[in-house]
Formats: structure tokens, sequence, C-alpha cells
């Protein structure tokens, strides 16, 4: 009987190890794509700079950080486009100062000649 426990909890202990395994791949795997986040505009602290700590607490570092954000937006508004999984995603969506994360899309004008709607 003791080893019938023994090897049934070897059994559970290979089970969630291969399970949070399966999960950090899947995680990792997951791809990447680019979104806009809004921030608040920081007190006292450059707009850029901000948006550089803001997503150095979820990549990890400042450089990883600068390399991941493709533009940082200043003047209208105050946020930043990366590219991120959407672990990262949930992840900055957390962060303070953060007010909203929304997917980056590309939208066509139909205008010019014969085009123009009303």
């Amino acid at each position: 009987m003791q080893i019938l426990k023994s090897s049934f909890l070897c059994l559970s202990v290979l089970f969630s190890i291969v399970t949070i395994s399966m999960a950090e791949t899947t995680e990792s795997a997951a791809p990447a794509a680019v979104h806009i986040i809004y921030t608040q505009k920081p007190d006292g602290e450059e707009p850029e700079a901000f948006h550089i700590r803001t997503l150095a607490s979820v990549l990890g570092s400042e450089d990883a950080a600068k390399e991941a954000i493709l533009y940082s937006y200043k003047h209208a508004a105050s946020g930043f486009s990366a590219k991120l999984t959407p672990h990262q995603v949930s992840q900055i969506s957390k962060q303070p100062g953060v007010l909203q994360v929304v997917p980056s899309k590309t939208v066509q004008l139909h205008s010019g000649p014969g085009k123009l709607h009303m």
C-alpha cells in the first residue's frame, strides 16, 4: 500500500511539472502582435522615460523595453506601441498609469476620384 501511495505521489508531481512546463512553452510560443498602450501623462517625468519604465516592469529590463517600443506618443496622447504576447498584454494592463491596451490596426482609406462616400 505504501509503494502505491509513493507511486501516486511521484506521478502527481511529474504531471504537475509537465503541466507547468507545457503552459510555459505555450505562453512563450504565443504570437506577439503590435499593441498601443495608452498611459496617464506622467508628472515630473519625460513621457518616453515613463513608457520605458512601464514596459520594463513587464519585459524585465530597460534595454528590452527600449528595443521593444516601436513608437512613443507624447503630444496628443501619452502612450507607446510595442509588439507584445497575450501574456505581456495582460501584465502591462495591470501596471500603474496604464489606461488602456488595444491591438493596433491598419485601415484603408476609401477615397480618391470616384470613391468619395457621402
